[in-house]
């Protein structure tokens, strides 16, 4: 199965611990690995939380035999071992990973939505993932990853992040 994630993290060493979680997911149970990753992008944290650190997000493409269940376990654990721990929404994170597709399936459980019922929102998952997948189709609105993004009228500042250079260009 083809399955995408969300990264973000705004706490600690925000590059390493990415990188980190990403070699982690390429080594899952179930046959995953990476197949794609999006360059990493600096944004701020939604809602205008100016007393938060930015962010830095990426999105993977992968190919699992696990479940959408079992995979989102396996991302909450990897979550848990970089040291996250869950208080309040929207609070600053060492790391965040969302599922957001399933192949083009359409899940709706406890604690398991699928797609992601705001990817189409964010600006921050949505240039990531249009970098990777431009063509992928979302399964609710029937639209393509480029034609949400487009769409997307979104204030959210997106900047492109390199951490050989730390060098930063705006993405429009």
């Amino acid at each position: 199965m083809i399955a995408f994630a969300g990264l973000g993290a705004n706490l600690g060493d925000r590059f390493q611990t990415l990188q980190g979680a990403i070699e982690e997911m390429d080594g899952l149970k179930g046959m995953t690995k990476v197949l794609r990753r999006s360059s990493f992008y600096e944004t701020e944290p939604v809602g205008n939380i100016s007393t938060q650190p930015l962010y830095l997000n990426a999105v993977i493409q992968i190919e699992t035999a696990l479940s959408a269940r079992a995979l989102l376990s396996e991302f909450l654990a990897i979550e848990k071992k970089q040291g996250r721990v869950r208080t309040a929404l929207n609070m600053p994170r060492v790391l965040d990973i969302d599922l957001l597709f399933y192949g083009s399936g359409i899940i709706e459980e406890e604690g398991l939505r699928v797609p992601h019922p705001r990817l189409h929102l964010r600006r921050f998952v949505l240039i990531p993932l249009a970098e990777i997948a431009p063509g992928w189709v979302h399964p609710v609105s029937l639209e393509t990853i480029g034609e949400l993004l487009k769409k997307n009228d979104s204030a959210e500042k997106v900047e492109r992040y390199s951490s050989r250079f730390h060098e930063r260009g705006a993405v429009r």
